[in-house]
């Protein structure tokens, strides 16, 4: 009998701490490794090889997927994204864009969830 382990997307993305991390490289990183598991399962030998990974890598970034919300499920040694990879990857933690404390003054003004949190980050900063 196959044995299958199921991890469910966490509540909420992790931390913004644990997220903030993320360079331009692991963001690609990471895009792929989501669309490989969306297209079917692979092995975490053929997963880590063709995003460049070693074992140690690879499970840096699938703790860092499932922190972030995304759910990814073993079965027979295969992992597989759980769910819709469009909904996954709107969860990937993103890399700082570098922008400057007008443009972040500029796009808290807005009314969505985003633009408060930037407006929350601005009074956490004392700005």
């Amino acid at each position: 009998m196959a044995t299958t382990r199921r991890t469910r997307p966490a509540a909420a993305p992790a931390p913004a701490d644990e997220r903030s991390g993320v360079t331009p490289d692991r963001f690609a990183r990471l895009y792929r490794l989501l669309n490989l598991m969306a297209e079917k399962p692979l092995g975490r030998d053929a997963l880590a090889r063709k995003v460049g990974l070693d074992v140690r890598g690879f499970y840096r970034d699938l703790g860092l997927l499932r922190a972030s919300g995304i759910g990814v499920n073993l079965t027979q040694g295969r992992y597989r994204l759980d769910g819709d990879v469009d909904t996954a990857v709107a969860l990937l933690p993103f890399p700082d864009p570098l922008l400057t404390l007008g443009e972040v003054r500029l796009l808290a003004k807005g009314k969505t969830v985003a633009h408060r949190k930037l407006r929350e980050h601005l009074g956490r900063s004392g700005v």
